[in-house]
This record gives structure tokens, sequence and C-alpha cells, in this order.
């Protein structure tokens, strides 16, 4: 039988031989059925010994300060996977606490062979790899089905900047950048397998209902199909130019669907090469869908510290020590930023589409977050205040992506050194004036403003 999966997509966590036994994917970012590697790699192997598949999720009741609206979306989305991935034969087994705490009981449980997982670079989940292969015997293996090119294959090490990844990225691209084999219907039953009970599963969460889920995005693969052919079709001719212009709506909107997997990054960027009627947005736009975003991977990957002041370059945090005493123009403590509370009415608009939204325009997240540095004690209060915000509110916090646009913006990750002054040193700096230059602030502001108004009818 012909390999179907690039075995370098594949990382050995665990050796061993599956044998005749059912085969699980454990789902953890990757949450769709049609398009993703890890899925198609596990369904590869129970073909193979003619063994049960089914696909795995464990749902904490709370998760790193997630609120209704990171968890709504996801069970949303899992829902329809569920509805999906009946059609082939595999069914969704949904597991309530951590896994590290429940799947090894149900491996136990079902005599399963192999253990398949997806790849996320964030430190949670790595350690909880780690614990279910120590409380375990078999087999485990982790299929990258998020990045186009494997983070491991990328690069061996954390990038310097996007200039030092791009030229490796492009030259790998053509061997992973492929179409999709289709999921097969799988003719191994998985015996009684329990149906998910989704009502159940949002009862049972733990979570902060005060941050309310959002209702402009339709969690879903079938959303996320809506909001792509809108964005091809109205957006993508204006996104080479206007794309870093809050004033204009121009971005595409799919980071939501990408963090919870619930579209495949790769089958985007396949659907994009197919517009070359706007060559320049075209390429703006895998600039970021592909090179950006799997940057991010791999700083996450290769520097545990992605979310602390020891994860910044060495030249970063030498000229941030260097002006820690510098005097501050305004000092804002967390409860105020929250509150959208500063003197800056082009801030407060940018935490409030935050707050609102749950998503904030990619150019204003810059902005935010280096004035955060400027207002705060230090550097670590100033990263954790922009952490906790975006993880609070954004419906795709606690991402690469996230830890590292704000590692960018407060501590130089993937940048240089710029002019000194105080409180930067040498790290990029932002300004309202700059701000001002580039578009028009007050077009940006009164829609924020009409965001609140239409919240209060």
């Amino acid at each position: 039988m012909a390999e179907l999966v690039d075995r370098r997509r594949v990382r050995i966590v665990r050796h061993g031989d599956p044998g005749q036994r059912p085969v699980i994917y454990w789902t953890y970012r990757d949450q769709r059925a049609p398009d993703n590697w890890a899925l198609l790699y596990a369904q590869e192997v129970a073909l193979k010994n003619k063994q049960p598949l089914a696909m795995v999720l464990c749902l904490p009741r709370t998760y790193l300060g997630a609120t209704i609206r990171q968890f709504g979306f996801m069970l949303d989305g899992l829902e329809e996977t569920d509805r999906e991935l009946r059609k082939y034969g595999i069914p969704l087994i949904l597991l309530t606490g951590m896994a590290n705490e429940v799947l090894p009981q149900f491996i136990e449980k079902h005599n399963v062979g192999l253990l398949v997982t997806d790849q996320i670079p964030l430190r949670i989940h790595r350690q909880v790899i780690n614990r279910i292969a120590d409380d375990t015997a078999i087999p485990i293996h982790q299929v990258d089905a998020h990045n186009i090119v494997p983070v491991w294959v990328a690069s061996d090490h954390q990038e310097f900047s996007a200039a030092t990844f791009r030229p490796k990225l492009h030259r790998l691209l053509p061997e992973f950048l492929t179409s999709f084999p289709r999921l097969k219907r799988h003719p191994y039953a998985w015996p009684n397998p329990p149906v998910p009970d989704w009502e159940k599963a949002r009862k049972s969460l733990r979570v902060d209902m005060a941050v309310p889920e959002v209702d402009w995005l339709k969690p879903g693969l079938i959303g996320a199909g809506r909001v792509l052919k809108e964005f091809f079709t109205h957006r993508l001719p204006i996104y080479g130019e206007l794309n870093r212009n809050p004033e204009f709506n121009a971005q595409s909107d799919l980071s939501p669907y990408l963090h919870y997997g619930q579209v495949s990054a790769q089958r985007i960027a396949l659907t994009a090469q197919t517009y070359d009627r706007w060559i320049t947005s075209q390429e703006a736009f895998l600039e970021q869908i592909v090179v950006r975003r799997e940057l991010a991977d791999n700083f996450c990957w290769y520097n545990t510290a992605y979310d602390s002041f020891d994860g910044f370059p060495d030249w970063a945090k030498s000229t941030l020590n260097d002006h820690r005493r510098d005097a501050r123009p305004h000092l804002y403590n967390r409860e105020q930023f929250e509150e959208a509370a500063t003197h800056d009415e082009l801030w407060n608009a940018a935490q409030l589409e935050l707050v609102i939204k749950g998503k904030m325009h990619g150019y204003m997240r810059m902005y935010w977050a280096k004035k955060i540095l400027e207002w705060s004690r230090s550097p670590e209060e100033a990263l954790a205040d922009a952490i906790y915000l975006n993880d609070r509110y954004s419906i795709d916090g606690r991402d690469p992506n996230g830890y590292t646009g704000i590692a960018w913006s407060i501590g130089g990750v993937h940048d240089r050194a710029f002019t000194e002054r105080d409180i930067f040193g040498k790290i990029r700096y932002m300004s309202f004036a700059g701000c001002k230059r580039k578009f028009d602030i007050d077009a940006y502001m009164a829609y924020v403003v009409q965001m609140q108004a239409d919240l209060k009818e």
C-alpha cells in the first residue's frame, strides 16, 4: 500500500508496534475532518492493519483563562466536525478532562494500539504529550497538520526573522504544498461509540461567562468557507494595498478558523494560488498565511520562553534593561487597560474592538501592544498584561501568532534594532502621530463607536 502521507510530516514521540489494535487520533488544534494530514495518517495506519479508527477530543472544564467566547466557538465547530466524520464512519469521542488525565484510561479500556496527535508548539501541549507517553506503553506519533511545511522540517532552529525563514520555506513549498488525498469511508467500525452530548459538554464548563460569544462569525468549516469566499471575491483585490489600513476592511478574518483548525491553511493557500488576477494581493496574502504564520510556530517550537522576557533576543533584553528606570509619560494598571480607560482615544478604540469583536485589526494590534509597553512599569508587566488581554478577549487567544506578535511588539522578536529612545530603547517605536499620517484614525474610531452603539441596541 503506497504511503499517502509524507512521513516527514510525522514525528515519533514513542516508538512501538501498533499491532492489530484500534487507532485513535487525539485532536488538539486541527479539529476538522477534511484536509487533515493527522487524520489521514491515522486512517492510513488503521486501514493497513484493518482496525477501527476514532477521533478523540479531551475537553477540560477550564483552560488557561479561556472564556465562553473561545470555548463556544470551538464547541460549535466540533459539532459540525462530528456530523462530517459520521459520513466516513469515524466517530468523534468526547472525553471530559485534561488529556493526560483521561486518555491513558481510555487507551487501556479500548486496547488502543496507536495514538496519533497533531502538532501545537505551546508548552502545555508538549507537557501533556510527555505525561501521556510516561503513562502509556503504546506508540505515539505526532503529525504536523497545521503547517504546510512541518515545523521540524522547515528549520532546525529558531529563525532570526522572516528574511532568514522565507527562503527556506519557499524552497520546500513545492514538495509540501500539494493536493490532499480524500478521507475514505472507514470500513472497520468502532464498537458502540458514545454520541457526544454537546449541551451537556457546555454545561460542564467552569469558565468565565462574562466575555460573550461573538455572532459575526459562524464557527466551523461551512462558516470558514463562506468567509473565505467573501474574502477572495470582495477583499482580496484590495488586500495588497490596504490590508495594513485599519479604516478599510481588507483582512481575511480567517485567523479564528485557523486557530481551532476548522479550516486548513494548506487548502487556503492552494485556493489563493488560483487568484492570479490580483498578483500583488495574492503574494501579500500568501506571505501572511504561509511565511508569517509558520514563522510564529517556529518561534514557539524552538523557544519555550515565547511568553516571557527571557524569550526576547539578547539585544532587545539589553536595551530594555538599559531603560527600565526611564520616566513613563503615563502609567496604567491592568484594569485600566481592560476598561479602555487611557488618555489615548485611538488605543482605547483598539481595545474596545478587541473586547466587542473578539478580533483586532493587525496594524492596530502592533500599536496597542507597543503602547502597553510605553505605559507600564516594566517590560515584564507589559508583556503579561498584553497576553492576558489578548487571551481573554480574542477568539483565537493562546495561539502562537498571538504570542509572537506581542513578542515582536514589546521584545523585538523577528525585528531589528532602531534608533534609541526613552523606554523603548532600540525597540521599534509607534506613535499616535505616525498612525494619523498613515490612515484616517477618525474613520477607524467612528467604526468602533458604531460597533458599541450596535451592541447596546
